[in-house]
């Protein structure tokens, strides 16, 4: 690939991966409320799950959630779900909670699972990767499949750097916000709320 395709596609990716959303929101959150730790497990979760899209868009697995309306629904409901789930258990966290799950080391593979479930759950994602990253493939220069995953691969790497500003930022606040009772029901209330309508967004979306 050339180093302006590359640049390009550089700078296309960040801009993406700022632009407001389910998975940087989920940083966001968890980490605000649970500390960096937990915000980077998390991180790391959806970059696994963007692995997942990338390889389905270069083996044309993606093609299927484009063209099947029962494969699209199954999916974004079952994310849909998730992210209910995910909204019920902010509305019924405690402080008391959430310090003693930050006590116990298997909490860090159950927030990267979530990451994992919160990425591969979404059929947008996937659709998404489909339209866009073969944009930036030439079939003369090598095989599609190889490019598209180098692209993802790209994609992964500039969304590790925004992310990890964002965890970054949210891991400060939390340690003036953890002091106070009171603000951390107000995190869990405005967690909730956030989850609960990105999953009647995803729920109402459509191909």
């Amino acid at each position: 690939m050339s180093p302006q395709t590359i640049i390009t596609f550089w700078s296309a990716s960040v801009l993406l991966a700022l632009a407001p959303g389910p998975d940087n929101v989920f940083v966001l959150t968890q980490s605000a409320l649970r500390g960096r730790a937990a915000g980077l497990f998390v991180m790391l979760g959806l970059c696994t799950g963007l692995i997942v899209h990338s390889c389905a868009v270069a083996f044309g697995v993606a093609v299927i959630f484009q063209s099947s309306a029962l494969a699209f629904s199954v999916l974004k409901y079952a994310g849909a779900g998730y992210l209910l789930y995910l909204a019920w258990k902010a509305f019924t966290a405690s402080p008391e909670n959430i310090r003693s799950e930050s006590s116990g080391g298997s909490r860090f593979i159950k927030l990267y699972g979530r990451g994992i479930i919160m990425n591969i759950t979404n059929p947008k994602v996937s659709i998404f990767f489909l339209a866009f990253l073969p944009q930036f493939t030439d079939p003369e220069i090598g095989y599609v499949w190889v490019q598209i995953l180098m692209l993802g691969g790209l994609f992964i790497i500039a969304t590790f750097f925004v992310f990890g500003g964002v965890i970054l930022l949210a891991g400060t606040l939390r340690q003036v916000f953890s002091k106070s009772n009171k603000v951390q029901n107000i995190l869990h209330k405005i967690a909730g709320t956030v989850f609960f309508c990105l999953a009647l967004k995803l729920a109402t979306s459509k191909r």
